[in-house]
């Protein structure tokens, strides 16, 4: 029998596969994509994230990042790392980088995709495999999340949509740039020496080029050719019942998220596929519950915070100068989070 199954080969699956190995563990991935896979993301990874990375023995290049800028039409503020610096990267690069460690590590993909598993007693099946735990790593929607029953209904909440892509352009700053507007924000990150990501969220739903025309700022610095094509992902907000249903366990985006506006999907990702598989090696998997929780609470706190700001066209015309006259707070947020 498998000891762990995992359901999808995102960033967050093949590092619970990793994980999995590096405890002595058979891991086996389910996963319909060929690697490596590209989705709309932001590209930036916290400090946590790269030094997670280097853990497991997956580090990846990029363009190094000393801090968060926030910017509007008239003002910014900086809110450098403290200590190691965080990673602009593709998406691509990264999971190739997580793909390259599992297969060293003995991690076995296969094809396919998990809608619902069946369990009894020491045991669970999806996929036509049996395995003693299965981790849901299957992404934002994840089905097998619903299958479970884990979903929960969010019908007040205001849905928000991210799209990205990238530029041709020597990048032009060593921050992610978070461009502020009362309607939406845009990302940039650089990930390579003449390649920026440009990810915008809002509300509203319209086109790419209609999004960034809202930032007067930043669209003079990407008079270049679009290097990669429009990918679009959404709604963000999902809420969940809980992150345990017996022996499944949900890691990544699957786990539950709130908004991409703080930025830090990509190490949250990786400590919760970490955490998953710490609590399995100790055979307590009710114990991740809390782990979760404990691990995400900052995250969590901050991002709604600034979403329940943003919301608001009055409110969001106060958050770059708030941050440009209140510095130290702004930088306490940000290492809260790194």
């Amino acid at each position: 029998m498998i000891d762990v199954l995992v359901a999808g080969g995102g960033p967050a699956g093949l590092a619970a596969g990793v994980h999995a190995a590096l405890a002595g563990m058979e891991a086996v991935v389910v996963e319909p994509r060929a690697v490596p896979v590209d989705k709309a993301c932001g590209e930036g990874i916290m400090p946590s994230g790269v030094a997670a990375l280097r853990a497991i023995g997956a580090p990846v290049d990029g363009h190094g990042l000393r801090g968060i800028r926030y910017l509007d039409a008239r003002r910014s503020a900086d809110a450098p790392f403290h200590g190691a610096p965080g990673l602009g990267v593709r998406r691509t690069v990264l999971h190739a980088a997580l793909a390259r460690r599992a297969r060293e590590l003995g991690v076995r993909v296969v094809e396919g995709k998990v809608d619902g598993a069946d369990q009894g007693e020491g045991w669970v099946a999806a996929a036509g495999l049996r395995a003693r735990w299965l981790i849901a790593a299957d992404g934002l929607h994840s089905p097998l999340r619903r299958s479970l029953g884990l979903d929960l209904p969010d019908p007040a909440a205001p849905r928000r949509y991210g799209q990205r892509r990238h530029y041709r352009v020597r990048p032009w700053t060593d921050h992610v740039e978070v461009h502020w507007s009362p309607r939406g924000e845009a990302y940039v990150t650089p990930v390579d020496e003449d390649l920026v990501g440009v990810a915008v969220l809002s509300r509203e739903r319209c086109g790419y080029a209609e999004h960034l025309a809202r930032f007067p700022r930043l669209a003079p610095l990407l008079d270049a050719r679009p290097a990669t094509p429009v990918r679009g992902a959404g709604p963000m907000r999902q809420r969940v019942r809980g992150r345990v249903a017996g022996r499944v366990l949900l890691v990544g985006d699957a786990a539950g998220y709130v908004d991409a506006l703080t930025g830090e999907g990509i190490a949250l990702a990786l400590a919760s596929a970490d955490a998953a598989v710490r609590c399995l090696v100790r055979g307590r998997p009710e114990v991740y519950e809390g782990a979760w929780r404990r691990l995400s609470r900052r995250h969590r706190a901050l991002t709604c915070a600034l979403l329940g700001l943003s919301g608001r066209a009055g409110t969001a015309r106060l958050i770059v100068p708030a941050a440009s006259v209140l510095p130290p707070v702004f930088r306490a947020a940000v290492r809260a989070l790194q």
